[in-house]
C-alpha cells in the first residue's frame, strides 16, 4: 500500500529529480514556480533496492508535505538505463507519491536535455561518473557504452580518485604539501583498501578526494593528471561520435565545472567546439520542464 495515499482534489505538481551516484537533486514545481528545493543520497538501482530508495524519499520533510499533488515525475538517474532497474526506481517513487505519473530516464538523457535544451547537440558528463551521447533533440545516441569506475569513467571523479590514490600509496612523487595533507587526515593503507574493497559506493568514495585535489589546483601535478583524463575521455567518448565536429559538446558535472579551464585547453587542442558548461543539471532540466510543459 502506498506510504501516503490520497483521492482529494489537488493541484498539480511535477517533480524533478536529477540522481548521480553521490546526490539526488530534487524540484518540486507549482505552475513555474519552483517551490521546494531539496537533494538526498544519490539513488542508483544498481545499487540501491527499492527499501532504501523508498526510506531516503522518505525523510525529505518537505517532499513529504506535498506527496499527495504530485501529478507527475521526471527522474533522471545514474544506473537507470534498462527497464529492470528503472522500475525499481518506479515502484519506489510510487510508494511515496500515490498520485503521480512516473517517469524515470537515464542521467545522459537527463544530462543531455539540461545542457542542450531541445537542440542537437553532445552531452558529456563528468561528475562522480563520466558519459557522453549524441543527442538529436529528442533522442539519445551512444557509440561508446559507459563501463562503470572499474573499468571505465575517464575523466570522472572516481577516475582522478583512483590515480591519486595509487600515486601516493605507491609512493610515487606527488606535492609534498598533498602528501602531508593525505597523511594528517589519517589516510593509510589499509584504512584505504577497506574502505575500497570492503564497503559500498566505492566510486563515491574515490571520487571524494577530487576535494583535496581542487586545493592543489595550480600544481603541475594535478593540472597534468587533469588534462589527461580530460584529453582521454575526449578522445575515447567524444571522438566516437561522428558529429562532433558539427556540433557544440555540452558538459555537465561538477568536474567538467570546477575543471573547466583545463578542459577547454584540451577541447580545443582536438579541435572540439565546447558549448555550455554546467554543474548541476538540475536547473537546466527545471528550465526546459517549465518551457515544455513536460511533455
Amino acid at each position: 500500500m502506498p506510504l501516503f495515499d490520497s483521492h482529494r482534489n489537488v493541484s498539480e505538481m511535477i517533480l524533478i529529480a536529477d540522481s548521480g551516484s553521490t546526490k539526488c537533486d530534487w524540484r518540486l514545481i507549482d505552475g513555474e514556480q519552483v517551490i521546494v528545493s531539496s537533494s538526498t543520497m544519490g539513488l542508483n538501482p544498481f545499487f540501491h533496492d527499492e527499501a532504501i530508495i523508498t526510506e531516503a524519499v522518505s525523510g525529505e520533510p518537505e517532499l513529504i508535505q506535498n506527496a499527495a499533488n504530485v501529478s507527475e515525475i521526471r527522474f533522471y538517474g545514474a544506473g537507470c538505463s534498462s527497464s529492470d532497474r528503472n522500475q525499481i526506481i518506479e515502484k519506489s517513487l510510487k510508494q511515496v507519491f500515490a498520485n503521480a505519473e512516473v517517469h524515470v530516464d537515464h542521467d545522459v538523457m537527463g544530462a543531455a536535455i539540461a545542457a542542450c535544451q531541445g537542440r542537437s547537440g553532445i552531452a558529456c558528463i563528468l561528475g562522480t561518473g563520466s558519459n557522453a551521447c549524441f543527442f538529436d533533440g529528442k533522442n539519445i545516441h551512444q557509440e561508446i557504452p559507459s563501463l562503470g569506475y572499474i573499468l571505465g569513467d575517464e575523466g570522472s571523479g572516481s577516475w582522478f580518485g583512483k590515480q591519486l590514490l595509487r600515486d601516493y600509496l605507491y609512493k610515487e612523487p606527488i606535492p609534498t604539501a598533498l602528501r602531508e595533507e593525505l597523511e594528517s587526515l589519517g589516510y593509510e593503507k589499509n584504512l584505504i583498501l577497506n574502505r575500497i574493497y570492503r564497503e559500498p559506493h566505492a566510486n563515491v568514495y574515490l571520487a571524494s578526494f577530487v576535494k583535496i585535489l581542487a586545493n592543489y589546483h595550480d600544481t603541475e601535478y594535478v593540472r597534468s593528471m587533469i588534462a589527461e583524463g580530460m584529453k582521454t575521455f575526449l578522445k575515447r567518448h567524444v571522438y566516437s561520435l561522428s558529429s562532433f565536429k558539427d556540433v557544440p559538446v555540452c558538459f555537465v558535472g561538477s568536474i567538467a565545472f570546477h575543471f573547466q579551464d583545463i578542459l577547454k585547453i584540451e577541447a580545443e587542442k582536438l579541435e572540439i567546439h565546447v558549448g555550455d558548461i554546467i554543474k548541476q543539471p538540475i536547473d537546466g532540466l527545471v528550465e526546459f520542464h517549465i518551457g515544455t510543459g513536460s511533455n
